[in-house]
């Protein structure tokens, strides 16, 4: 009897794809398989014999190996804890990934935020963000620089972005600008970085403060909340700027 073995992804994507496309359809058909339990063992067995007429039939197994650790490394295989260590299963993450269409879109949003973030963004904001509630999390986000701008300025009573161009007024003319615009740099410089706080504000934050704001795309919500962490860490500068200054 004569046996036909099914790639678990075709030759031709594993030669053309990356790394991570490829394992996004290799978890793809394991989520299709009839048994939860996976064997890597098992997987390469099969692909030998499903590329042994392929040329490139070391450089294709390779290829699927290279993915499988992608998948592993990322929780999205993991071990079967009744079974010997060989046996993996998908998890949670991973079969959600594999079966709902979303799915990948979700997941690379939150490998933009797979590093650190700015403390003040590591509690509500990463939170609401995996809670997939991203109008609360981008706001928070912004808010956080809100508070970091008003705490280090000492302009208490100014909110959004009347207190943006006011913490970073430029120094120009003579005059003392504001108190976290950094009187060394050129003045264009000063002039672009309270149009960057201040447009931050009336983009991201003020909306959210008098609407809904339907934030649909993750994506966009991470990079969001990047926005945020970076201008938080400017603000951090600044005020070291403040001490070096004082000293």
């Amino acid at each position: 009897m004569n046996f036909t073995y099914l790639p678990p992804v075709p030759a031709e994507q594993i030669r053309q794809l990356p790394t991570r496309d490829v394992a996004l359809l290799l978890a793809q058909h394991l989520a299709s398989s009839s048994t939860p339990l996976l064997q890597f063992d098992g997987l390469i067995g099969s692909a030998r014999q499903a590329f042994q007429n392929e040329p490139d039939a070391h450089a294709l197994l390779h290829g699927l190996a290279d993915a499988w650790a992608w998948l592993e490394s990322r929780a999205l295989l993991s071990r079967v804890p009744s079974q010997s260590e060989a046996f993996r299963r998908l998890s949670r993450e991973g079969m959600e990934l594999a079966k709902d269409p979303e799915g990948i879109t979700r997941f690379q949003a939150h490998e933009r935020l797979s590093g650190p973030l700015h403390p003040a963004l590591e509690g509500t904001v990463r939170t609401n963000f995996s809670l997939g509630d991203y109008e609360t999390a981008c706001f928070a986000a912004m808010k956080a620089v809100e508070v970091a701008v008003r705490d280090a300025s000492g302009l208490n009573s100014l909110v959004g972005v009347h207190l943006m161009r006011a913490a970073f007024q430029p120094h120009q003319n003579g005059k003392v600008g504001g108190a976290l615009a950094d009187a060394g740099a050129e003045g264009g410089e000063q002039e672009a970085a309270s149009a960057l706080f201040a447009g931050a504000m009336g983009a991201y934050k003020n909306p959210a403060s008098h609407r809904t704001v339907d934030f649909d795309d993750p994506i966009e919500a991470a990079e969001i909340i990047q926005f945020a962490d970076l201008l938080l860490r400017q603000v951090e500068r600044t005020k070291r700027r403040q001490v070096e200054a004082s000293a």
